[in-house]
């Protein structure tokens, strides 16, 4: 019984040694009707990335023109990001997400995007992305595509290795 519980510990813990943690600002632009601030969006993200996947929490604002009345542009989410293929700095990216928008009549929202991120250092990286939101309610749904520059910053930097080393001895 010992020995499982010390395979099950090992096995959670380690996951938890090799992550790095980041934070990241996301501004994008929609299609949809209205002024530049209407267009625009800002978010904050914070996650934990293990090699090629990462998992952050996301909070903004999907439109900065001013409110009257009650906010209904505040929202908060939950966004898996998976690295399909890296060629020296380069990476592309895949992101689904699934959030809350608060005091909104299509208070449900899911995000698919994809991009382009660059590894300017091991501790900061650019990410040109696009993608679509898709919003429903109750009686309602709309969609609207976006595409932004976000910069994100790690806490350590970390190099993946393989898994069956090429340098056999």
């Amino acid at each position: 019984m010992k020995y499982l519980l010390l395979l099950l510990l090992s096995a959670f813990i380690t996951p938890c040694v090799f992550a790095q943690d980041y934070i990241s600002l996301v501004p994008s632009l929609t299609n949809s009707p209205g002024t530049l601030a209407d267009k625009t969006n800002l978010s904050f993200e914070a996650g934990r990335q293990w090699d090629v996947f990462s998992l952050g929490v996301d909070i903004g604002k999907s439109s900065m023109a001013k409110v009257v009345g009650r906010d209904t542009t505040l929202y908060l989410e939950l966004r898996p990001n998976l690295n399909i293929f890296q060629q020296g700095k380069f990476t592309n990216t895949i992101t689904t997400g699934v959030g809350f928008i608060f005091n909104a009549k299509e208070n449900f929202m899911t995000e698919v995007t994809s991009g382009i991120e660059y590894s300017y250092t091991p501790l900061i990286h650019i990410n040109i992305y696009f993608g679509q939101y898709y919003y429903s309610g109750l009686y309602s749904s709309s969609s609207t595509t976006f595409f932004g520059l976000s910069i994100m910053k790690y806490f350590k930097p970390f190099n993946s290795k393989a898994l069956i080393p090429n340098n056999p001895k």
